[in-house]
């Protein structure tokens, strides 16, 4: 598929989705003998996302404050494919893994449609997230790009990755290896 992406007969995008908390994502941290540093926690769900990012650093997302089901994937997949139709785009090839609202039977009723349309949903094998680029994506927001200060409360932790998933391309990227 990556040779199908290259030669621009196709889009490829990896889809995932995840959730912000005010509980930071902090794997190490660094501070002078004696002197110690808190970062208050809380539980307190922010914001999920669903994204779709290609290797070459597009990101187009969709937050929403409720749970991601079938029905939120649903009317983010067709958000997509009325853009590509429109667009008269060549056709976009979705990578994303066996979670259970990508493979219910109202998403796999809709592909016929979108197929109509240019989308194309690809589903990875079975235990493989490390072969879905969006994952890193996550990672690098969470581990790398959020910083302790943007966890001081749900305002300045949505406005933080926000930013960070607006400017994604320009100021945040990622540099994939290409040896698949």
């Amino acid at each position: 598929m990556v040779k199908l992406y290259e030669a621009g007969h196709i889009d490829l995008l990896f889809a995932d989705e995840t959730g912000f908390s005010l509980k930071p994502y902090i794997p190490y941290g660094w501070q002078p003998i004696g002197v110690q540093t808190s970062i208050p926690t809380s539980r307190t769900h922010v914001i999920n996302i669903f994204g779709l990012m290609s290797i070459d650093n597009r990101l187009r997302f969709y937050p929403t404050k409720d749970n991601i089901d079938s029905e939120f994937i649903i009317k983010c997949l067709d958000d997509y494919a009325n853009k590509i139709a429109a667009e008269d785009s060549p056709p976009s090839v979705i990578i994303w893994d066996n979670a259970s609202w990508h493979k219910s039977q109202m998403v796999l009723d809709k592909r016929e449609e979108w197929e109509q349309k240019g989308l194309y949903l690809f589903f990875q094998p079975t235990y493989s997230p490390h072969l879905n680029k969006a994952e890193t994506l996550w990672r690098m927001v969470k581990y790398k790009w959020l910083k302790p200060q943007d966890y001081k409360s749900t305002k300045t932790l949505k406005k933080a990755v926000m930013r960070i998933l607006t400017q994604f391309g320009s100021k945040y990227s990622i540099n994939f290896s290409m040896n698949y």
